[in-house]
């Protein structure tokens, strides 16, 4: 039997166990269907929006789509604001870069998802901001650290693209952000770009947005057991998409999946030389807010500039979901141009 056989076998056998506990199908819930090759049929596709490129229509905010690496099949979205375009990308308009990295735990969405579409438009217009949404593989066809690879390659190819758009975008303010699983991604991403600031150069990272982002661990935080069967977020339902993301042979503390682990990564002192501000957003109704707040007291151990905003109630995915709560993000995104 192959190693790949051998997960997928021990993947089903975690979570009939998981599942006699539980009572949910985290499959079920998720629409999915593990494969015997290891790979996922996804029933049902999340709604997606196209571009809207054309100049001469009456939007706040454009957008196109672009290859970042044909053999991966990458790409990211770019979002720039219309009032750009009455400006020349060589005066001194040029706008804040924001590198986003969509939700969906390693396993579902994609940059044209209308969900995290809707968010970067809003985003790019109300804070004055190019927004490039990188598309990157998903778990498990494409475990971890692939989606780590593919962020780290977007930023080269930021910084090497001739695309007219970009040209408006001021790349001396970068940050990278990410929702959920996207946070973790912006988060390692940031850790890899921060040991490769003369390779990415004229690339300059300013800090790390991080919404809700999500990590985990062997031992469980008091928020995960007291939010174990939230409706939006259930253990067997985060526990299944690490199964399915991480590294095959490793558990929860591994480094993709806990940052604390073995008192966090060394390169969080190049982060703090750097200079680079971090704000990590969370809400007490999500389970995964005290991972949140364990990775802001680590940045402050470490003596990174980090700024942790934490919220009464909520749900994970409110930041994106709830335009009201996507205004917090921006708000900050603004004090930081």
């Amino acid at each position: 039997m192959s190693l790949k056989s051998v997960t997928v076998l021990t993947t089903y056998l975690i979570y009939a166990s998981i599942v006699a506990k539980s009572a949910m199908d985290p499959y079920k819930a998720l629409n999915i269907i593990l494969n015997p090759n290891g790979t996922l049929t996804r029933l049902s596709i999340p709604p997606q929006s196209p571009p809207s490129p054309d100049p001469t229509l009456p939007t706040a905010v454009l957008s196109k789509d672009l290859t970042i690496n044909q053999s991966k099949h990458t790409w990211a979205r770019i979002y720039l604001p219309h009032k750009a375009l009455d400006y020349s990308p060589n005066t001194n308009s040029k706008l804040p870069l924001i590198v986003f990295y969509h939700g969906g735990g390693f396993l579902f969405y994609s940059a044209n998802s209308t969900y995290f579409h809707d968010f970067c438009v809003r985003m790019a217009n109300d804070t004055q901001s190019v927004v490039v949404s990188v598309d990157y593989r998903l778990a498990p066809e494409h475990r971890l650290p692939a989606a780590y690879e593919d962020s780290v390659e977007a930023l080269h190819w930021i910084k090497s693209s001739n695309d007219p758009w970009l040209r408006h975008a001021d790349y001396s303010r970068c940050y990278l952000m990410g929702e959920s699983a996207g946070g973790n991604i912006a988060y390692t991403a940031g850790l890899r770009a921060a040991a490769e600031v003369d390779q990415i150069k004229p690339l300059k990272i300013k800090g790390l947005i991080l919404i809700q982002p999500f990590f985990g661990g062997t031992k469980r935080t008091p928020s995960e057991v007291r939010l174990a069967e939230d409706q939006t977020l259930p253990l067997p339902i985060t526990d299944l998409m690490w199964n399915l993301s991480l590294p095959v042979g490793v558990d929860r503390d591994y480094e993709y999946s806990n940052p604390t682990i073995k008192g966090g990564a060394k390169i969080l002192d190049r982060i703090k030389a750097l200079g680079w501000k971090v704000a990590v957003f969370g809400v007490e109704g999500d389970p995964l807010v005290d991972r949140e707040r364990e990775l802001v007291g680590l940045l402050q151990h470490k003596g990174v500039q980090v700024v942790g905003l934490f919220y009464q109630g909520g749900r994970h995915g409110i930041f994106v979901g709830d335009p009201s709560m996507s205004v917090k993000v921006f708000d900050l995104l603004k004090t930081l141009h």
